[in-house]
Formats: structure tokens, C-alpha cells, sequence
């Protein structure tokens, strides 16, 4: 039994917490169950008041092991010295020390409290090479670091099909991101607002209340006249219809500054679709530019609206490059095949005596 240790609501819709989601969901597949104990969401540092009773509640779980979730981890870290829990511990990153989404004085901050909280954890378990990368140059110590990244299919079928996305227009633009700064939306909707009206009709998906300063800049751009009747704003989707819209659509599009992973880049290559994006973060490691997609460089505006009117004026070019996004995708775990080896790790950890006698069933 695994206590995963995160921030606020599990049922989150965002890339981390979905990763934790499908791993509980597939627990019992390998013998293993996944319960949650949330730290309450408050203003930094705030929620470092109530780490000890954080890990009363992991201990009243009794678990063969705790697992901290990166985005809670360091809020532990100044009570695990002296009440570390009786089980082994591990941790999941999704983000480097300091988290990304953060001014320089928290970061800063935050990153002392996260190392601290990693430095009794037996496995570091990475979403992705990339952030491995970055781990090791943050100074976490490479023996205890293993890669386990999140799985390319979306959901085991879509929902119902969403029609005609182009709308009258040449391409399908298809984007799936909450709207936080780092995600770039500014960036692509001023790439989309340069490129002639005929050309691409953009789909946000994604929710677009999860930061709502910049929510506010980014409706502001909406309501702009070069914008008008080109986006269309979704909303969060359950993952049933996020497999329709990828389905749906012609390519996909994601202008952040600083992904750790990029699932929906994996899912949206699963499904066949060309990826364009800044060479940033995991993106290079999946997808290369000519090949998979098209990459441009970070904060290129005028580069990406030229790699997005390329696909738009040529559909032979999106076959060529979608179906070779596939085969790439291919190779990429799935969400079992994830689970296989995360639940191995956590069993390693755990010890002999928590070792499943059959693996999965």
C-alpha cells in the first residue's frame, strides 16, 4: 500500500495529478493500492504549519511506503527528520526543486525546502529524461534517480466525435493546456493572428481559470478583431473527449517556455498529429523538427506562425510529418507499461517482503 503525498485535490486536471490518477487507477493490476493524503492548499509557506498532521494521517495509513509528490514534497520537509514515518520513502518529480510556475524569492525558497525533503527518499522517480537531466544539475544524486515517464494514450476510447473542427478554414489547430504563462497561449494566439483568416481554426482545451492574472491578458488577446470566429475556447474536457478533439483535428500546437515532460505532446503524436512548439524543455526529446513536427526556437513569434502556415498550406507536409508522429509515439509507454515500472521501483524500495509474487495480474 503506497501513501502518495500531493497538494490539495487528487482529481486535479493537470498533468502531474493525471499521472497519479491512472497509477492508482492501475495499482491493483500490479498488487498495489494508492491512497491520498492531500496538503491543504494555502499561500506559501502557510501549508508548512500542518506537516505534522499530514504525516499523522500517512501513519494512520499504515503504508509499506510514502510517496511525495514534488509539488508538496518540501512542505514535509522541516517534520520528516523527526517523524519520518515507520515506512520507506520515495518521490515523484514532476518539476525540478523550486517548482516552475514561481517568483525568484519562493523558488529560491522552496528549492532549500525540496532538497531537504528529497535527501531521506530511497528513489527520485522522474517524469522524463529532460527533468533528469536538470535533477542531476540541481545537485540530486544520480544513483537514486530513475526515468518513468507518463504514458501517450489518452483514454482506452474517445467520447463522442466533435464534428468539423476547421469550420471552413484549411487546418484543424488543436492546443490542450490550462492557461498559466509558462503554457505560452499569448504566444500562439499572436502566431494564429498573423497568419492569413483562412488559414486555421485554433481549439483550446485546457482550463482556463487556473491563473487567472494571466487568464485576463489572454481574453483580452481573444477579443482582439484578428482573432475573430478563429478560436474556439473549450474549456477542461474529461480525457474521453480530449482523445475525440485529438482525434478530430489536423495538428497540434504548444508554445511553452518550460516542460518538464509534455504529455499532451505524446498523446497528440499517438494520435497521429504533427506537433509544433519551442525547443524547450522535453519537447526536442520527443519530437524533431522536419521529422515528427515542426520546433522553433524559444520565443520565436514570427518562427512559429511560419511553422503553423507551413502546415496549413500544405497537407501532404501534416500527412508525412503526422503519420511519422505516430510511429515515434509508438515507442513510448503506455499507462500499463508505466505502471510496470513504477510499481517495480516502489517495490524495490518497499523491500523483499512487499515483492508481488506474480507481478501483474
Amino acid at each position: 500500500m503506497v501513501s502518495l503525498v500531493t497538494l490539495g485535490d487528487p482529481a486535479t486536471l493537470t498533468g502531474g495529478y493525471l499521472y497519479h490518477q491512472r497509477m492508482a487507477a492501475l495499482a491493483p493490476s500490479f498488487g498495489a493500492r494508492v491512497r491520498f493524503v492531500s496538503v491543504p492548499v494555502a499561500p506559501f509557506p502557510l501549508p508548512l504549519a500542518v506537516g505534522p498532521l499530514v504525516l499523522r494521517h500517512v501513519a494512520r495509513q499504515r503504508p509499506d511506503l510514502v510517496l511525495l509528490d514534488s509539488i508538496a514534497a518540501g512542505y514535509l520537509a522541516p517534520w520528516l527528520p523527526a517523524r519520518r514515518p515507520r515506512a520507506p520513502v520515495a518521490a515523484i518529480l514532476h518539476q525540478p526543486p523550486g517548482g516552475i510556475d514561481h517568483g525568484r524569492v519562493r523558488t529560491a525558497a522552496q528549492a532549500m525546502l525540496d532538497r531537504w525533503a528529497y535527501r531521506g527518499a530511497a528513489r527520485l522517480l522522474a517524469a522524463s529524461a529532460a527533468l533528469a537531466d536538470e535533477l542531476v544539475a540541481a545537485g540530486l544524486p544520480p544513483a537514486r534517480l530513475r526515468v518513468v515517464p507518463p504514458g501517450r494514450d489518452v483514454a482506452p476510447s474517445p467520447g463522442k466525435p466533435p464534428g468539423d473542427l476547421r469550420r471552413g478554414r484549411r487546418m484543424a489547430l488543436l492546443s490542450v493546456g490550462n492557461w498559466v504563462a509558462r503554457k505560452g497561449l499569448l504566444d500562439l494566439l499572436e502566431a494564429v493572428g498573423r497568419l492569413p483568416e483562412d488559414a486555421v481554426t485554433l481549439h483550446l482545451v485546457g482550463d482556463p481559470d487556473a491563473e487567472p492574472g494571466y487568464a485576463a491578458r489572454v481574453r483580452a488577446r481573444l477579443g482582439a478583431p484578428d482573432l475573430a470566429g478563429r478560436v474556439v475556447v473549450h474549456g477542461a474536457f474529461p480525457v474521453s473527449d480530449v482523445a475525440a478533439v485529438y482525434a478530430a483535428a489536423d495538428a497540434f500546437a504548444l508554445a511553452s517556455s518550460r516542460e518538464p515532460y509534455g504529455t499532451v505532446y505524446g498523446e497528440a503524436m499517438a494520435a497521429g498529429l504533427p506537433v509544433v512548439g519551442y525547443a524547450a524543455g522535453n519537447l526536442p526529446h520527443l519530437a524533431r523538427d522536419g521529422e515528427e513536427g515542426l520546433v522553433v526556437p524559444p520565443g520565436h513569434v514570427g518562427a512559429l506562425a511560419a511553422a503553423l502556415r507551413r502546415l496549413a498550406d500544405d497537407e501532404a507536409l501534416r500527412a508525412r510529418l503526422g503519420a511519422a508522429a505516430a510511429r515515434r509515439a509508438s515507442t513510448f509507454p503506455t499507462w500499463e507499461e508505466t505502471a510496470a515500472v513504477l510499481f517495480e521501483e516502489l517495490r524495490a524500495v518497499a523491500g523483499p517482503a512487499r515483492q508481488s509474487p506474480g507481478g501483474p495480474s
